[in-house]
Formats: structure tokens, sequence, C-alpha cells
């Protein structure tokens, strides 16, 4: 069980759910294949050929991790910004691995949209940066983060005040 936020009004929340689909329909594919295998293991007195009702258990077993891992990346953050920043949790061990970028470590950020793609500098020449996937967020979503890291990357450009010349 997730621990409650502690302000989520100051937070815009990006979930896997771009992911979710292909998982949900594995779940239903091995579901109809585990329901298949049972039900022809009625008809194994005529056949003995057909296989056992309890190979249905592996497909079936099979589904329920399936549509576990939907579950998950329905629910479970991806991208979290965060008036500190943004974080990035990976899919695996996400406690562990999650990374925070600072708003002030990022001086732009850029969204490409054919290849679903956030890159986030940290200098002005762009030879220092991360990319991130857009491909887990679903496609109706990317429009909102890409906002809402233009808008929060420009206050901040805004704020800052210009380097010295000499």
């Amino acid at each position: 069980m997730p621990l409650p936020v502690q302000s989520p009004e100051k937070e815009l929340r990006f979930t896997r759910s771009g992911q979710a689909p292909l998982f949900w329909v594995a779940a239903a594919v091995l579901c109809a294949a585990a329901i298949i295998l049972g039900v022809c293991a009625g008809y194994r007195g005529i056949d003995p050929r057909i296989p056992h009702p309890l190979w249905a258990a592996i497909p079936l077993a099979c589904a329920w991790a399936s549509a576990r891992t939907a579950i998950r990346l329905t629910r479970h953050a991806y991208l979290i910004l965060t008036p500190l920043g943004i974080e990035i949790f990976p899919f695996f061990r996400p406690a562990d691995g999650m990374r925070m970028i600072a708003w002030s470590e990022i001086h732009t950020a850029e969204i490409t949209e054919d290849q679903g793609l956030l890159t986030l500098h940290y200098n002005a020449g762009r030879s220092a940066g991360i990319h991130l996937s857009l491909k887990p967020v679903r496609a109706d979503r990317r429009p909102l983060l890409a906002q809402a890291i233009a808008g929060r990357v420009t206050m901040i450009s805004l704020s800052t005040p210009p380097p010295p010349t000499t």
C-alpha cells in the first residue's frame, strides 16, 4: 500500500498506463487459453490424448501475473512533477532506484513527439542531460506533461538572472 501524499495538490503524477493495455490483452488471451484447456479436458474420456485439466493452471497463473503487472503499471508512478523537481521511477524496484532531478538542474527541456522522447538538458551547450522515453505514458497525457514541464522550465529561466558579461 503506497504511503499517502502529504500535499497532492502540488504534484503531477504520470503513470506507465501506456504499457498496461498490452498486459491486459495478454491476460485475456491467457485466460481464454486456460478456459479452452479446461473445456477440452472434459472430453478426456473420449480421447485420452487430451491433456489433463491441471495444464490449464499454467496459462491461468501467467494470466494472473499479467493482470497484476497491468494493475501495477496503471497505479504506480513513472514521473512525478513536484515543487522540488522531477522524480523518475524505474520499472523494477522503484523505491531503491528513484531518481530526483531538481528544477534548478534543468536548463532546457524538449519533447520529441515522433520519437516519444523527453530530453532534459543540464547546460546551455546541451552536452549533458537525460533522455526519458515517453512511451510508458499514455499518448493523450503526453501533451499535458510537455506543457507542465515547459511551463516550469520557462518560469525558472525567467527567474534566474543572466550570467554577468565581462
